[in-house]
């Protein structure tokens, strides 16, 4: 379990992050999203070990992560720019990391080579952006981490490398109790891959839900009226964040439970009514309009 409790992160005068407190479950896949300059890319060098914080702690199974040797040879973090030098290769990065990392797997590695069907002597500076976010996930899954720390990973990778890398996240989590945070900006890919988002924004935590929590808190509704003459439609007895209107069809974000949300409107005859999926993206629009925030301000929509 990783527990944080009051962290702050300062750049000079600038706080990256403000007095977070978070607790990650063993095994559990979440997702943190936020705005550029938000504190995710901090919050993950943070959690690694890579800062320093000005305050707070950071704790893993009751130990500091800071200067943590134990933790770091359990956990492997791939930022949004990985480092490589000219010369490396898959292959000699993959022989330094077989000395450090205690669970390294040579057959994940060379299972994962034919997945990825990467050549391991190839220079990695040489490979397009993909191939060496390709690259860097095979290395980190070798070392059969604990703790997946992942930032902007989906970038740049084919929608079939998308589907491979998720399949084999959640498959480590289920097998091996693999403890996975992944910063995104897409909450689409985010969608059907984490059991729990975390949403930052200025340095601070903003939300902290389940999704399926977060997407029955809202529900989506398209409903029609055969005659709306003299009728103006107000929905009094709903809570609407969001309506839109097209002709007599009215579809509308509603918050509360979904059959009270359809009683009620079965109560104004509608001609046509049906509930509609709700994405992840929808929700934490609706979740931020909640709490006032200005979207545009915070997520990339």
């Amino acid at each position: 379990m990783i527990k944080i409790q009051n962290l702050v992160k300062t750049f000079n005068k600038t706080v990256a992050v403000n007095n977070l407190n978070l607790t990650i479950n063993e095994g559990s896949i979440t997702g943190l999203v936020g705005s550029n300059g938000s504190g995710k890319s901090t919050l993950l060098r943070t959690i690694t070990g890579v800062y320093n914080p000005e305050s707070g702690n950071i704790f893993i199974n009751d130990k500091t992560t800071f200067e943590n040797n134990e933790f770091k040879g359990e956990s492997y973090f791939i930022p949004d720019f990985p480092f490589y030098y000219g010369k490396s290769t898959i292959e000699t990065h993959a022989s330094y990391l077989r000395k450090i990392y205690p669970n390294w797997s040579d057959i994940t590695y060379n299972n994962l080579l034919n997945v990825f069907t990467l050549n391991p002597k190839a220079k990695i500076l040489e490979m397009s952006k993909g191939m060496q976010r390709q690259a860097s996930l095979l290395l980190a899954f070798s070392t059969q981490p604990k703790y997946l720390f992942l930032d902007e990973i989906f970038d740049g990778l084919d929608p079939v490398i998308r589907q491979v890398v998720k399949k084999i996240i959640i498959n480590n989590a289920a097998e091996y109790n693999m403890t996975t945070v992944i910063a995104s900006h897409n909450l689409r890919e985010l969608e059907d891959l984490c059991d729990r988002i975390v949403l930052m924004h200025q340095g601070e935590l903003v939300i902290d839900k389940d999704i399926d929590d977060m997407k029955e808190s809202f529900c989506k509704v398209q409903v029609a009226f055969s005659d709306t003459n003299g009728l103006p439609v107000t929905f009094k007895n709903l809570n609407i964040f969001r309506k839109t209107q097209n002709g007599n069809v009215y579809t509308l974000t509603v918050k509360g439970e979904k059959n009270e949300i359809i009683s009620a409107l079965k109560e104004m005859e509608p001609a046509f009514m049906e509930v509609l999926p709700l994405t992840l993206e929808e929700s934490f629009i609706s979740e931020m309009e909640n709490i006032n925030y200005d979207i545009k301000n915070i997520l990339s929509i």
